[in-house]
């Protein structure tokens, strides 16, 4: 099982990077974890949604053959339990899966048509830096969950 975080563009707020880099750090303790940061489109001049297809482009070309999550708030919602025993589900089948975040116009129509599932990390909309440090957190939450570690209360 290989298990990629796919984000558009770099984390620009340094407390935000270092909390992302920390999770993240701690998520790969429990699963095997790449990251993958596509640049994100220039948003001067362009509308939305060329900035959106350019991005989807990037994101699809560096994910072929990988089991696509997106994630977005219209996504199922999923108790931190229930998201550790999914992915519990997920390591014992040996998918390779990418979640994959949108920058800031969101994700590209084919990368959503091509998920196999849309994941809601929260009901309302996250800045995308926010959204990789949510879901590095509540990987790291899952494997501890799964070991019976005592960080998830």
């Amino acid at each position: 099982m290989r298990l990629v975080i796919a984000a558009v563009g770099r984390p620009r707020t340094n407390g935000v990077a270092q909390a992302i880099a920390d999770y993240e750090t701690r998520a790969a303790r429990y699963w095997p974890l790449e990251i993958v940061e596509v640049r994100d489109g220039a948003a001067r001049g362009a509308p939305p949604e060329t900035v959106r297809t350019r991005e989807g482009e990037r994101l699809l070309e560096r994910l072929p053959g990988l089991r696509l999550v997106a994630c977005d708030r219209g996504g199922a919602r999923r108790t931190s339990e229930e998201f550790a025993l999914w992915m519990q589900q997920i390591r014992e089948v040996g998918q390779d899966v990418a979640f994959v975040i949108g920058g800031a116009f969101g994700l590209a129509g084919p990368v959503v048509a091509q998920a196999r599932e849309r994941l809601a990390l929260a009901p309302w909309t996250l800045s995308h830096e926010l959204a990789r440090l949510v879901l590095a957190e509540q990987l790291y939450r899952a494997g501890t969950i799964l070991r019976r570690e005592p960080y998830h209360k």
